[in-house]
């Protein structure tokens, strides 16, 4: 059993489609359908012919990648999907073979099922090597190194994971040494690092502190409610000098790795009102359900989710107007890198 990252498109545009359909999908629409190219000659042949201006190093990269997806992933493997939109990843186990769907999106249209296992898994619940290697900016790869596979499963089994083996030179490459590869999304590998850090320092009444902060720095008089019993509410903002203008925000802080659902949201609904509250928010670091997050779909124009990613971007939008005290309890530094050249 082999452990494979596949991105649904760069920005993941296709994650909603993968989690709702059972599938992982790519793109590289022009080359068509390819369930007839039986040989990798042919396979590069088919891309060379699709792609007549792209170097040949970057036809030998994408030719890796896209044999993989149709040839080298087994029925039965586990696939590993980073969703763009939530701090979690979606992990399945592969039912089917290689087809092509013409009518799907082009970032999607090569496509394998799957049975998804779990679609919510919390990145800071995944040991921070493995998370370099889901960093790739790959779209098809496999996952080795560290034993990840057995982790990955003991993970997804509720077991506990089993203890890395040294990684072997010839065949492995040192965690440390990951984040000098090429193709690494230091971005995402930074998020993860500032979640894990917000996480670790910012814990239950310290996170609403935190979010109370971010909603002062945007603007905002806010009040931050004691530790203990609060009513419902962990914060109240207003807009003006004394919170008396516009709208009223009420507040409901979850940190750890709570997963908020639908009933949550409604409990929060009822305190607005008990608070006079016009708006609310609901800040979850563990992320959402699925109906959760269609139920504020449906609540768009009186309630708004932050999830750990928001609050990150939230964060380093103000980080020079917050306090100097949580300045130095999250040290961050903006830098600039360069993004190497997107897949198909």
């Amino acid at each position: 059993m082999a452990l494979w990252l596949v991105r649904s498109g760069r920005r993941g545009e296709g994650d909603e489609l993968a989690l709702a359909s059972g599938v992982v999908g790519i793109g590289w629409a022009p080359v068509g359908d390819l369930a007839e190219v039986a040989t990798i000659g042919a396979l590069r042949e088919r891309l060379t012919a699709s792609y007549p201006d792209a170097k040949a190093s970057t036809i030998t990269n994408w030719l890796a990648q896209v044999d993989a997806f149709q040839r080298r992933i087994a029925i039965g493997d586990l696939v590993a999907l980073p969703l763009k939109h939530t701090p979690a990843i979606a992990f399945g186990r592969v039912t089917g073979p290689y087809r092509y769907s013409p009518e799907a999106p082009e970032s999607m249209r090569h496509q394998r099922s799957v049975a998804w296992i779990r679609e919510d898994v919390p990145r800071e619940s995944i040991a921070q090597d493995i998370l370099y290697s889901l960093g790739a900016f790959l779209t098809v790869c496999r996952i080795q190194r560290n034993d990840a596979e057995a982790r990955i499963k003991a993970l997804l089994d509720g077991a506990a994971p089993p203890r890395p083996a040294d990684p072997d030179p010839d065949t492995h490459q040192p965690a440390s040494d990951v984040i000098r590869q090429p193709d690494v999304d230091l971005l995402e590998l930074s998020r993860d690092q500032i979640r894990r850090r917000i996480g670790a320092r910012f814990h239950g009444h310290d996170l609403s502190r935190l979010i109370g902060a971010v909603l002062e720095a945007e603007g905002m008089y806010v009040h931050v409610s004691p530790a203990g019993p609060d009513g419902g509410v962990d914060i109240l903002a207003g807009e003006g000098d004394m919170g008396f203008d516009g709208v009223g925000l009420a507040v409901q802080v979850k940190s750890g790795g709570i997963v908020v659902d639908t009933s949550t949201l409604r409990e929060l609904q009822g305190v607005m009102t008990n608070f006079g509250a016009t708006r609310g928010l609901m800040v979850s670091w563990g992320g959402y359900t699925k109906n959760a997050r269609a139920e504020a779909r449906r609540l768009f124009f009186q309630l708004r989710l932050w999830d750990a990613d928001e609050v990150i971007v939230r964060v380093e939008a103000v980080y020079e107007r917050l306090p100097q005290d949580i300045q130095a309890e999250l040290p961050l530094r903006r830098i600039w890198s360069l993004v190497p050249d997107e897949d198909a």
